[in-house]
């Protein structure tokens, strides 16, 4: 039986133009994605069967991939309810003021957010997340799947910047899409997402 499915969009495929164009998005969500579900899921199986056969060497490889798609899938689930329609400006009340607190001021923030995420070395995200140790808000890029900077650093906002996410409409401009994508920031998922985390401080128990 399968652990990990497809989380269906609150919105159609063409719902983001013009900044994200309907084809981009379906191939994005209905390929990209699925295949790290299905790559996560089929992994586990592959490793319930190494499990049994006792082949260990067959166990290492297949824990990467296993992080990879399980990670691939996260970030792209909370990649889609960051985004809306009806996104953009600014956002409001505790999320704007701790974003000025160590950040500066929101356009800071912007000016940094979108330079991480557009410098991404090859494939990536750049991301805004909440880093439980330090109580604080960091930005990091993220290589291919896997967090490199925050250990058990929350996402709440995560800009894909892997070329299939912009490719077909921005060709190698990845810049004009990171700058497009600020029209479509679910100011409210993100500012949820900052409340949780700093509620639950992601399991970690401060040195």
């Amino acid at each position: 039986m399968a652990v990990y499915s497809l989380p269906d969009l609150a919105y159609d495929y063409g719902a983001l133009e013009p900044a994200m164009t309907g084809e981009i998005l379906e191939l994005h969500h209905s390929k990209h994605h699925a295949a790290y579900v299905k790559g996560a899921n089929d992994t586990l199986e592959q490793l319930e069967e190494a499990a049994d056969k006792a082949t260990p060497t067959q166990t290492v490889g297949l824990e990467k991939t296993l992080a990879f798609n399980i990670s691939g899938h996260v970030l792209h689930s909370i990649f889609w309810e960051n985004l809306s329609p009806e996104g953009g400006g600014r956002p409001e009340g505790e999320l704007a003021s701790a974003i000025d607190e160590y950040f500066g001021s929101f356009e800071k923030f912007h000016s940094r957010l979108s330079t991480a995420t557009a410098a991404v070395q090859g494939s990536g995200w750049g991301v805004l997340g909440y880093e439980p140790l330090s109580k604080r808000l960091i930005i990091e890029q993220v290589y291919d799947h896997h967090g490199n900077v925050g250990q058990g650093t929350t996402p709440l906002l995560a800009f894909d910047a892997w070329e299939h996410a912009y490719y077909l409409q921005y060709r190698n401009v990845r810049p004009d899409y990171v700058k497009r994508l600020w029209d479509l920031v679910n100011w409210s998922d993100v500012a949820k997402r900052f409340d949780k985390a700093r509620k639950t401080d992601g399991g970690l128990v401060a040195p």
